[in-house]
Parts: structure tokens; C-alpha cells; sequence
């Protein structure tokens, strides 16, 4: 391990740890996949003048991203009796319900619900503030809820 690796271990471990911890919600998988961020980091991580603990965080995304889809498969899923079916006439409801929306709101639910775009994306991309997009993405929500349940479609 290099100098800025080994420097960056010995004073960002524990949170690194901490913030793998809060989403497995396992000590042991928590240790693994910190040691793997480590791991990762050490091949690449040089003096940049940036913040290791910002690039740290950046890796142990990507684990646990990685971690997520291959776990994706062994996830146990709602029983098929459980599951709410969705058919064309809640299709066409939310159809005619985006249809509704100001022009504004609905770009800005195209963009991150179809798309997956972030706001800071939607906001650039709209020529709009960061908190504008979320704004007229909740009030978009809102809107497209009661007009749902106006047609009788509920979750």
C-alpha cells in the first residue's frame, strides 16, 4: 500500500466503515466490503490535492452498488399473491395524468423517474435552480396522486 493510501486507511476507516455499515446492516459484510474499498482505493488513490475520504466515499458506492447486484438476485421478493397488479387502465390513468401536468412538472418527472437523471442534471438541463426542479417534482407528485386517486387508482 502507498503512502496516501495507507494514510488515508489509518484515518478514514472507521468512517468509511460507518457509512458501508448503515446500508448492509451487517458487521461482518460491513468489515468485508470496507476492506474491498480499501483495496480498490489503494491501486489509484495518489496525491491529487482532493480529499481522500471524498474519493474513499466514491469507491465504497461503487462496492456497494457492485454488492447490491449480485445480492440482487437473492433477495427474496413479495409473494406473487401479494403483489398489486397493474393493468391498461391504471396505465391510461397515469398516462392522462402525466398529460395533465404543467409542462415544467412533467419534464421534470420524465427526467428522473423514466430517465433516472439527478436533479442537479434536470436543473441544468431546464435552466432551472437545483431547488426549483425538486420543487416542481413534488408538486408534480402531488398533482399526479390526486388525479390517481380522482380516477380510483390506488397503490
Amino acid at each position: 500500500m502507498n503512502d496516501v493510501a495507507d494514510r488515508a486507511f489509518r484515518r478514514h476507516y472507521d468512517q468509511v466503515y460507518r457509512y458501508v455499515r448503515r446500508r448492509t446492516h451487517d458487521h461482518h459484510r460491513a468489515e468485508e466490503l470496507t476492506q474491498q474499498v480499501f483495496a480498490d482505493a489503494a491501486a489509484s488513490l495518489r496525491e491529487t490535492g482532493g480529499p481522500a475520504l471524498a474519493w474513499l466515499y466514491t469507491v465504497a458506492k461503487r462496492r456497494f452498488a457492485d454488492e447490491a447486484r449480485k445480492r440482487g438476485a437473492e433477495v427474496a421478493l413479495a409473494p406473487a399473491a401479494e403483489a398489486v397488479q397493474y393493468g391498461p387502465a391504471v396505465a391510461s390513468a397515469l398516462r392522462k395524468a402525466l398529460e395533465s401536468l404543467p409542462e415544467g412538472q412533467r419534464q421534470v418527472v420524465v427526467l428522473k423517474l423514466l430517465r433516472g437523471a439527478r436533479f442537479a442534471e434536470i436543473a441544468a438541463r431546464l435552466d432551472v435552480s437545483e431547488a426549483a426542479a425538486k420543487m416542481r417534482f413534488v408538486r408534480a407528485l402531488d398533482a399526479l396522486r390526486a388525479e390517481l386517486e380522482r380516477e380510483g387508482v390506488t397503490p
